[in-house]
C-alpha cells in the first residue's frame, strides 16, 4: 500500500483550516510537518504550537519531521502537541542515536530516522529493530519546492532491501509528484511526501488520486 503524507510546508497557511480539510476529503494518509531551526537546516518553520492546533482539526496521522540540532531536546514539546510519529535525522543524533529512540519509545510514539541524500544507507542498518519509519531526502532538507534528486533512487532501493524482513514503512521527501513518486514505488517505497506538487495545484485530489493510483501497478 502506498500512503500520501501532503506537507504543510506548501500549503497556504492563511487558509490552513481549509487546507487541511481539503487533503483529507482527499483521501491523504498522513499530514506532513517539517519542524526547522535555522540551524540544522537555514531555514525556520512551525514550532509546537502550529502542530497542537492541528490536533483538534484532523485525526490524521501527524509525522512530524524535525530538522534541528539536538533532537533529544524537541522530543517532549511535539510530544505535547500531538504528533504520533517523530522522524529525527542520524546525521543531527550521531552518537545519541539509541537515547533518540529510547526517548520516543517511552512516549508510545513511532520512532522514524531520516538521511539527508548525502549520508550512505549502512548507517541505519544497527537501527532496524527499534525503528518504524525511514525517511529518505531526495533533496537537501530545508526548502520546499525543490527538484527530485534521480541519484537517490539506489538509495531507496537499497534501503527496501535492507528492510525487507522487518515491519518499517520507507518514505520519500522532495520533488514527489505523480511521475517521481511512481519511480520511488517501483523500487519499494510506500510513503511519499508531497508538497508543492499538492498545495500548488489547481486539482489537489487529483494529484493525491493520481499517488493512490500506484497502489495498483
Amino acid at each position: 500500500m502506498v500512503l500520501v503524507a501532503p506537507s504543510l510546508l506548501a500549503a497556504d497557511l492563511g487558509d490552513i483550516k481549509n487546507q487541511v480539510a481539503l487533503v483529507e476529503k482527499a483521501g491523504a494518509d498522513w499530514l506532513h510537518f517539517d519542524i526547522m531551526d535555522g540551524h540544522f537546516v537555514p531555514n525556520l518553520s512551525f514550532g509546537p504550537d502550529f502542530v497542537r492546533q492541528l490536533r483538534h482539526l484532523s485525526r490524521l496521522f501527524f509525522d512530524v519531521h524535525i530538522m534541528v540540532e539536538n533532537p533529544l531536546s524537541f522530543i517532549p514539546m511535539f510530544y505535547n502537541s500531538g504528533a504520533d510519529m517523530i522522524t529525527f535525522h542520524y546525521e543531527a543524533a550521531l552518537d545519541d542515536t539509541n537515547k533518540v529512540i529510547n526517548e520516543l519509545k517511552k512516549r508510545n510514539l513511532k520512532v522514524g530516522i531520516s538521511i539527508k541524500p548525502h549520508t550512505p544507507a549502512d548507517v541505519l542498518k544497527p537501527f532496524l529493530k527499534n525503528i518504524d519509519n525511514i525517511l529518505v531526502m531526495t533533496v537537501e532538507p530545508g526548502f520546499g519546492g525543490q527538484i527530485f534528486m534521480e541519484n537517490q533512487i539506489k538509495k531507496i532501493s537499497d534501503i527496501a532491501t535492507i528492510i525487507a524482513d522487518h515491519p518499517i514503512t520507507l518514505e520519500v521527501d522532495g520533488g514527489i509528484n505523480p511521475q517521481t513518486a511512481e519511480l520511488c514505488v517501483q523500487n519499494g517505497a510506500n510513503v511519499l511526501v508531497a508538497g508543492s506538487a499538492i498545495f500548488k495545484s489547481p486539482n489537489p485530489d487529483l494529484v493525491i488520486k493520481k499517488i493512490h493510483e500506484l497502489r495498483r501497478k
